[in-house]
């Protein structure tokens, strides 16, 4: 079978591809290619302006052609490194030896093997991948999360008003808002995208065993470790002092951790709104056309929720495996990174499916304020907290043991807690006080 969306074995290249698609320019084979030219060529520029001395004499006029590797880099770029690859069975090595090729007709030979000079394919690696993942968070990752947000936000604004039963341990409880509940995911998304966006982007760069062994040898008067330093810098990149062949990844750990976090929100709420529908506080915008069951044609399913739900499982699997195994590695490294690493964006595309179905499943809702009334109307025995805290106020006996008597385990109705209120030894203005109360305007502060 020929590869294509409907041959392809993960469904975030087949069945979800048209919704992942902006994150093959960060996480695909060709995207690392990409970027490791991108790293090449922006290290041998670094070298001409340090400067080497070697590289004194080289004509910077030529500084375009040389990022146009990586610019202008296209699918037949990608085979010829393929290509190459299968003869060196090195990856970094056939974009090193790309590179060469591609310069060759420029007549600039005697700087050629500054290509890759005094590197490990490491130092390309833990600088291209950090890079990609910094330039998807910016681009894509971050902004959605920030839609997602400012879209809870905007609701909890709309809604600001509404009065809901609260439901501890799934039972009636003082009343709230509506509007402050999604208030509550807002604040709680916001402090972890603010943590994401203050880890910084860890890199390695500093030859085989992180001690630029071959560049101090080479140019033992020149300071390479701040060469290393100002060069992941331009990069927006936080060069890891001490290492060894690899970026040790705690910080890609605690990135991972913390998308984590903000997934679990997000779980959180899509589980709370489903619980919302199925309590018909909402109900559901409906399309031409579309089928909510094979066999019961009322239904109208939360299913943006549940595929929201699906996908974060899968997402925060594949952290929670990224978070504990890369910062692991035998002695000065294995190669069990290597292919971890290349999984990078499998829990990211999830995670951008999850948002998305989120979004769209928010966008469906319609607020039924009727069974919120009534649910908040058929609850009149949450008012006991109510009275029974004024009640201590006025210095009353034992007023929480009298509302629990009254109230727990009983059917409650209006009557019943006006004719309690009646009988209470307080003076007309307490008793007037609490007739005033319902469960529509016990909602607190926000």
């Amino acid at each position: 079978m020929e590869l294509n969306t409907l041959t392809a074995i993960s469904p975030i290249d087949g069945r979800y591809r048209n919704k992942v698609t902006e994150l093959a320019a960060y996480f695909s084979e060709f995207a690392l290619i990409q970027y490791r030219i991108r790293i090449e060529v922006e290290y041998f520029i670094a070298l001409v302006e340090f400067p080497l001395p070697q590289l004194a004499s080289f004509d910077k006029a030529l500084y375009p052609k040389l990022r146009s590797l990586y610019l202008d880099f296209n699918e037949t770029d990608a085979l010829r490194v393929k290509e190459i690859e299968k003869t060196t069975n090195h990856d970094v090595k056939a974009v090193e030896y790309f590179i060469k090729e591609q310069l060759a007709d420029l007549q600039i030979g005697q700087y050629l093997e500054f290509i890759h000079f005094g590197l490990t394919s490491q130092d390309v690696n833990n600088t291209a991948i950090p890079l990609s993942l910094k330039e998807f968070n910016e681009k894509v990752l971050f902004p959605r999360i920030e839609g997602l947000i400012a879209h809870l936000s905007g609701i909890s604004g709309d809604w600001k008003d509404v009065p809901m039963l609260a439901r501890t341990h799934g039972q009636p409880a003082s009343p709230t808002k509506l509007g402050k509940e999604f208030r509550v995911f807002v604040e709680r998304l916001q402090k972890q995208l603010d943590m994401a966006k203050a880890i910084p982007y860890a890199c390695k760069f500093g030859g085989a065993t992180g001690n630029f062994n071959a560049h101090h040898v080479a140019y033992g008067a020149l300071d390479w470790a701040e060469f290393g330093n100002d060069f992941t810098a331009t990069l927006g990149l936080s060069r890891s002092q001490y290492t060894t062949q690899i970026e040790h990844y705690d910080m890609l750990a605690a990135y991972c951790d913390n998308m984590k976090r903000i997934n679990n929100i997000i779980l959180d709420l899509d589980r709370d709104v489903w619980t919302y529908i199925s309590m018909e506080y909402f109900k559901q915008k409906t399309k031409a056309g579309e089928v909510g069951s094979s066999a019961m044609p009322h239904k109208v399913n939360p299913i943006d929720f549940e595929n929201s739900e699906g996908n974060i499982g899968i997402a925060n699997a594949l952290f929670e495996h990224l978070a504990a195994k890369l910062p692991v590695s035998r002695l000065q490294r294995d190669l069990t990174d290597s292919t971890v690493l290349r999984n990078l964006g499998v829990p990211a595309a999830h995670t951008l499916i999850a948002i998305d179905s989120t979004l769209r499943g928010l966008g469906k809702l319609l607020l039924n304020e009727t069974a919120l009334l009534a649910d908040l109307n058929k609850n009149i025995a949450v008012l006991a907290e109510a009275i029974q805290t004024i009640l201590r106020r006025e210095d009353y006996p034992q007023p929480y043991e009298k509302l629990k008597e009254l109230t727990r385990g009983k059917e409650m109705n209006a009557d019943t807690i006006r004719e309690f209120i009646a009988g209470l030894d307080v003076s007309e203005d307490i008793k007037q006080e609490l007739y005033l109360l319902t469960p529509a305007n016990y909602t607190g502060i926000f």
